[in-house]
């Protein structure tokens, strides 16, 4: 497993030119961050667990490479990231997320715990977080690898906590926003649990249509699609869904993508015949 790069600051006009990307809209858009974070820092096995839906409790739980004390600090200031240095480096991002750019944002509207190890032998850190505002900050035993866990989401923003959908609608963003990870990343394990109740339990394995096939009880053929042009890299997944309708899952480049415009786009060209060169192979 390869080294994490160092947490640093970023210089204020990349920081103003990425700022947009702070908002955090729901316990499904905490989920997707934090999991993104976690394939970021390389782990093999990522549990999730939720209640209310998500906007009392998510927690996040990897064995990726995990922060050195003197980072996890530094990943709770605004702008702080391992993942970019320069303005040149936004045309040619390879990784999912910002880990300083979520962290502080998430940190800012929700009580907050973040544990962290990157050496078991030299000890974890345990940060505490209040409404942005540092509480605590303990050593503690850890394994390699970080667990963040996101309480009362919005507590001290009433105004954008009363929009915050049913526990059930919340949860199916949040269930949503892990499938498209669990599809994009099949060798990586995902466990999702909402209260007592075991709603993700996906083994890694060789690829997405196997994973497919675990996160769809019942779909028993999946046929994949793949394409490439340039740098851009597409798997489609086409599976039967409810009365007989077929459902296809896109990813791009290692992302889920959800757009109708696009899924109509492939499905038009299926039914009128698959382009040259494009592999169409039965899953197995």
């Amino acid at each position: 497993m390869s080294p994490m790069p160092r947490i640093r600051v970023l210089p204020d006009d990349l920081v103003n030119r990425i700022a947009a990307g702070e908002v955090v809209e729901r316990p499904g858009s905490v989920v997707k961050e934090l999991v993104e974070n976690s394939l970021d820092a390389e782990a093999r096995r990522i549990e999730v667990e939720l209640a209310d839906g998500g906007r009392s409790l998510v927690r996040v739980a990897d064995d990726g490479c995990g922060m050195a004390p003197d980072d996890a600090l530094l990943a709770l200031e605004r702008h702080a990231t391992s993942k970019l240095s320069s303005a040149a480096e936004l045309h040619h991002i390879a990784t999912l997320g910002f880990r300083g750019e979520a962290l502080p944002a998430i940190a800012a509207v929700s009580r907050f715990e973040l544990t962290t190890a990157a050496d078991p032998a030299e000890g974890g850190l345990k940060i505490t977080v209040e409404g942005g505002r540092i509480l605590a900050a303990d050593p503690v035993p850890r394994a390699r690898g970080t667990t963040v866990e996101v309480a009362d989401l919005f507590f001290n923003l009433p105004a954008r906590r009363k929009f915050l959908r049913s526990p059930e609608t919340e949860l199916r963003y949040a269930q949503e926003a892990l499938w498209g990870a669990a599809l994009a990343r099949p060798e990586v394990a995902f466990v999702l649990r909402h209260g007592r109740r075991l709603l993700i339990d996906a083994p890694a394995v060789a690829d997405p249509s196997l994973r497919l096939r675990d996160l769809w009880r019942g779909c028993d053929r999946v046929v994949a699609l793949r394409a490439a042009a340039g740098e851009a890299e597409a798997q489609g997944l086409l599976a039967p869904g409810p009365g007989g309708r077929p459902v296809l899952v896109l990813l791009v480049n290692g992302r889920a993508v959800r757009d109708r415009l696009l899924v109509g786009a492939v499905m038009r060209v299926l039914r009128e015949g698959v382009a040259p060169g494009t592999a169409v192979t039965p899953a197995s």
